[in-house]
C-alpha cells in the first residue's frame, strides 16, 4: 500500500483541537484538515511545517462583527486592508456589517455590488450581514436566498443616515418574517429615547460622553429584543454588549428558551472609562467603555456561559473624524479599531485571570462560528477548512499603531504592552502572504 501523502504537514508539541492541546500532526488535503495524528507517526507532506517550542497551532480565528466600509467610505477602510489585518491578527474569516458602505447592505444589488468589489481583494474569507431598515421587508427573504448570514438593525440613529434604525415594533414585524425562514436578527440595542434624555456629550472630558450613553438606555433595549424575540420565536443576538446591568436578564431569558446570543468585544474586556484620558477620542465607541467594575462582571459574563463570543466591532474611520484637534466626544467617529489586535488583548487579560488558551480561542473561533451557522469554520477539527493561526503565546510585543495593517493609524492600544504574537496564517492550507488575494467570499450554508 503506498503511503498516503497529504499538500501539507504541520507538525508540532501544542496543536489546539477540540480535544484540548497535545503534540500532533495535521494533514491537509485540497484546503480541508483530513487527518490529525499523535506526533511521531511521520504522516508524508508535500510540505512540512515543523512549529518551533513556543508556537501553539490554532484554529483560524472568526469575526463575525467587522466594518469594512468599502465601496463608499473607503478611506475609512476597504477589504484588502482589512482583510491583510485581520490575517496579521490570525483571523481567517469575517463577516461585514452592513452599513458604513455607501450603498448599505440593503438589498440584493447593493449585496452584488458589494461582492465585486470584495471579490478580487480579499486576502481571508469573507461573509456578508444584511440590514433590515425601515421599508426593506421585501427584500429580507431575497438577500437571505442571497447567502447573508442574517440581518443588523439599530433601535437608535446608526451614525450614518443611508441606514436608518427600526423602532421595537418595525423590529419585532421583522423579526417575525425572519422566523419565517430561521434567520437571525442582530441588534445594535441602545434605546433612543433614553438617550435623548441623558446629559449631552459635549466637551473633551471622557466622564461626560459616558454620562451621554447610559447603562439604563442598553439595558432598557437589550430587554425589548429579549420580549419581542420571546413573543416572535425568532433567533436573536445582542451585539458589543457594554452594560454588565444587562446579565441577569439576559440569564434568565436564556433559561426560558429565548433563541438568543451575546457578544462582546475587547476594548470592553480590556480598557476601563476610569484610564481614559481627556480628549483621547481613539477611545470612543458606542455603547461605550465603562468603569472597572463594570468590566470584571463582563468577563464573570463569559466565564458562566451568559456572553458566548468575543468579536472585534472594528469600526475604523478616517483620523479628521476622530477630531483628534479638539479631542471633543461628542462630534468624533464612534468606533475602535482593533482587528489586528483581538487575539494578543483577550490572551493577555486572560492570562491573568487563569483563563487557559483554549478557553480564550473556543470564545473567538468557535462560537463566532457557531452563531453564523459556519459548520466548517472555527475548529482545528477532521473535515474542517485548514485555517490556522501559529501563535507564540508567551511573546511579548508593543503596539506600534503605524505598523499595524488597517488602513487608518489610530487605535487606543498604540504603547500598550501584550502578550502572544501571531507569526504565521494559514488560510485553506496556505500562507496568507499579504500579497495574493486566496480568500473566498462565503455565503449562508456554503462557499
Amino acid at each position: 500500500m503506498s503511503e498516503e501523502r497529504f499538500d501539507l504537514v504541520i507538525r508540532g508539541q501544542r496543536i489546539l483541537t477540540t480535544a484540548g492541546i497535545a503534540p500532533r500532526e495535521v494533514g491537509v488535503r485540497g484546503g480541508k484538515i483530513v487527518a490529525i495524528e499523535p506526533l511521531g507517526n511521520g504522516l508524508a507532506g508535500t510540505e512540512i511545517v515543523e512549529l518551533a517550542d513556543d508556537e501553539t497551532l490554532l484554529p483560524g480565528l472568526v469575526d463575525t462583527h467587522v466594518h469594512v466600509n468599502e465601496p463608499g467610505r473607503t478611506e475609512w477602510e476597504g477589504f484588502a486592508s482589512a482583510t491583510r489585518a485581520a490575517a496579521a491578527g490570525g483571523v481567517t474569516t469575517i463577516i461585514d456589517m452592513p452599513l458604513n458602505s455607501v450603498p448599505p447592505t440593503t438589498t440584493v444589488e447593493n449585496l452584488k455590488l458589494k461582492r465585486e468589489v470584495a471579490e478580487d481583494q480579499a486576502f481571508i474569507d469573507v461573509g456578508f450581514w444584511g440590514g433590515a431598515i425601515p421599508g426593506n421587508k421585501a427584500d429580507l427573504r431575497p438577500l437571505h436566498d442571497e447567502g447573508v448570514f442574517g440581518f443588523k438593525c439599530f433601535l437608535l440613529h446608526s451614525g450614518v443616515d443611508e441606514f436608518p434604525h427600526l423602532d421595537a415594533d418595525e423590529m419585532e414585524e421583522d423579526m417575525a418574517e425572519l422566523k419565517s425562514f430561521d434567520s437571525l436578527m442582530i441588534v445594535h440595542a441602545e434605546d433612543s429615547h433614553a438617550i435623548d434624555r441623558a446629559p449631552h456629550p459635549g466637551g473633551d472630558h471622557y466622564e461626560t460622553f459616558l454620562a451621554s450613553r447610559p447603562r439604563g438606555a442598553e439595558n432598557k433595549a437589550i430587554a425589548e429584543v429579549i420580549e419581542r424575540a420571546r413573543w416572535t420565536g425568532a433567533r436573536a443576538h445582542i451585539l458589543h454588549l457594554s452594560s454588565s446591568d444587562a446579565l441577569p436578564m439576559i440569564a434568565s431569558a436564556k433559561r426560558d428558551g429565548v433563541k438568543l446570543t451575546v457578544e462582546t468585544c475587547p476594548h470592553y474586556l480590556t480598557l476601563m472609562a476610569e484610564e481614559i484620558p481627556d480628549g483621547a477620542t481613539a477611545y470612543k465607541c458606542c455603547p461605550p467603555i465603562r468603569e472597572a467594575s463594570n468590566r470584571e462582571l463582563l468577563w464573570q459574563g463569559l466565564q458562566d456561559g451568559t456572553i458566548d463570543c468575543i468579536v472585534s466591532d472594528h469600526s475604523p474611520s478616517t483620523l479628521d473624524l476622530k477630531d483628534l484637534e479638539n479631542g471633543d466626544f461628542a462630534v468624533a467617529w464612534g468606533g475602535v479599531s482593533s482587528l489586528q489586535l483581538g487575539l494578543s488583548l483577550i490572551w493577555s487579560e486572560a492570562r491573568h485571570r487563569g483563563i487557559p488558551l483554549e478557553q480564550v480561542v473556543s470564545w473567538m473561533a468557535e462560537k463566532p462560528a457557531s452563531l453564523a451557522r459556519l459548520t466548517n469554520k472555527g475548529q482545528l477539527a477532521l473535515g474542517y477548512d485548514a485555517d490556522f493561526a501559529v501563535f507564540a503565546p508567551d511573546e511579548a510585543f508593543v503596539v506600534d499603531v503605524s505598523k499595524l495593517k488597517h488602513k487608518n493609524p489610530i487605535t487606543p492600544y498604540d504603547g500598550k504592552a501584550l502578550s502572544g504574537v501571531v507569526r504565521k496564517t494559514f488560510l485553506r492550507g496556505a500562507v496568507v502572504d499579504g500579497q495574493t488575494p486566496t480568500g473566498k467570499l462565503i455565503r449562508r450554508g456554503g462557499v
